[in-house]
């Protein structure tokens, strides 16, 4: 028997393991943007939906988010590219969550059904929105920001020919 296949298989799975979304976050959705959300009526539907906070907005019963959305990665975190944008939505889970801590470009993921489409300003447009009721609100920990900086190595032939 050739050993190669099974150690092949192995492999996969632990990398597949590594790639996993936290489990909150785990489940089977509808691969629906917000932007198509918001273009037709799919209430009901069971999405999964992140990207960064715009405002976030307690109320008496409840907190909504102003998000505007990003396609997410393996595990389930947005896409720290801030030209690519899938719409904004809103989503809306009851209890408090403190906007001091729920800041403005912090990046979260959200998991719920779409239950319809609420109309606000973006400065002078109306814009829609689709409104999503929260089952999980996930807020990612902070991205490090690293600069690298390159210098040429100090010995002359590392330079490339002469």
């Amino acid at each position: 028997m050739n050993i190669r296949i099974p150690v092949a298989g192995i492999a996969v799975i632990l990398l597949a393991a590594c790639a996993t979304q936290p489990k909150p976050l785990q489940g089977t959705f509808q691969p629906l943007t917000a932007h198509e959300a918001s273009a037709g009526d799919h209430t009901g539907a069971l999405v999964r939906w992140g990207g960064r906070i715009i405002r976030t907005e307690p109320r008496p019963d409840q907190t909504c988010f102003e998000v505007i959305s990003t396609r997410l990665s393996a595990d389930g975190r947005p896409h720290w590219a801030s030209d690519d944008t899938w719409g904004r939505f809103i989503a809306c889970r009851t209890g408090f969550y403190d906007p001091a801590l729920f800041q403005p470009n912090r990046e979260v993921t959200f998991t719920g059904r779409i239950e319809g489409h609420e109309e606000r300003k973006v400065e002078q447009y109306v814009y829609r929105f689709p409104r999503l009721a929260a089952d999980v609100v996930y807020l990612w920990p902070e991205r490090e920001r690293v600069d690298v900086v390159v210098r040429p190595a100090p010995w002359p032939w590392a330079w490339g020919y002469w």
